[in-house]
């Protein structure tokens, strides 16, 4: 019977806001394994038990990236870490867009301002600002160039937290085309989702943010598949990924680009897809052997 630690966060006294997570425990134990929830902050957890650690839903790490990163170590000396430590060391910065655009990815275009650099935003254009390190829209905000002052305040606040800002155009496509979310599970296609525009017009960059509006099932489109696979085909290594999620929006001229690339945490639907419970189980599964 093999161990698996399926890692998540702490959520203290609320309930997890993990919805896969117990629809994989119930899963893995129907199909023969051990299977527990672990956060991955657990001073008490006894990591080299495990044939398999899972990254699951490690929502908080993004505020806490130093830690994390210790832990990602600690943990993949100890047992198999997916994804493996070295990618998710290199995902948890999102300056590997840029990389991805060198490698010929279609991306959207991204500078990147850290601690100490000049304000230097779109004045023809709207425009995001967001940091490197984040999940869940958080300190994730759109501008026009008439809110140039706000933007940058938004910077400053950053910058004091230690963050390295990103700033990228507001890609239109999102208001009408939604942006598009395809899941790869053992190194195929599972399922894709897509979702309404997340940032609205207005919205303070420290304020609540909806992480996935409107979400409904989507079929991808051969444009779409094809810029999926260019990218996971471009993650340095081409290492044996467990899971990916791709998220693509369209760009100005109407094709599917990048928005991120999501290999340590990504939420899988599974309430919104429960037929690819069995592709998920079997591949953590083939995974511990």
């Amino acid at each position: 019977m093999p161990r698996i630690a399926l890692v998540t966060y702490d959520p203290g006294s609320e309930p997890t806001q993990d919805s896969d997570l117990p629809v994989l425990l119930e899963a893995l134990w129907d199909a023969g394994a051990e299977a527990v929830a672990v956060p991955w902050d657990d001073p008490a957890a006894n990591w080299s038990a495990f044939d398999l650690a899972v990254v699951r839903s490690t929502w908080d790490y993004s505020w806490r990236a130093e830690e994390f990163a210790a832990w990602v170590e600690r943990c993949g000396k100890l047992t198999r870490l997916a994804n493996p430590p070295e990618v998710v060391r290199w995902n948890t910065d999102k300056r590997y867009l840029g990389e991805l655009a060198a490698a010929g990815v279609p991306t959207v275009p991204t500078r990147y301002m850290a601690p100490g650099d000049t304000a230097d935003l779109p004045d023809d254009r709207e425009f995001v600002v967001k940091p490197t390190s984040g999940a869940g829209a958080r300190f994730a905000a759109r501008y026009t160039p008439g809110e140039r002052d706000t933007a940058v305040r938004h910077l400053e606040r950053m910058h004091a937290e230690g963050f390295t800002a990103m700033v990228q155009p507001y890609m239109r496509g999102i208001d009408t085309a939604g942006e598009r979310a395809l899941q790869f599970f053992g190194g195929r296609f599972l399922h894709a989702s897509r979702k309404g525009a997340v940032l609205a017009p207005g919205t303070a960059y420290d304020a609540d943010k909806v992480p996935h509006p409107d979400l409904e099932p989507w079929t991808p489109t051969p444009a779409e598949l094809s810029v999926a696979e260019r990218a996971l085909a471009a993650v340095p290594g081409s290492p044996e990924l467990l899971y990916a999620r791709v998220d693509l929006v369209d760009g100005p001229d109407g094709q599917p680009c990048l928005m991120e690339l999501e290999l340590i945490e990504p939420n899988l639907f599974l309430f919104l897809h429960p037929g690819s419970v069995p592709s998920v189980v079997d591949g953590i599964l083939a995974a511990t052997r």
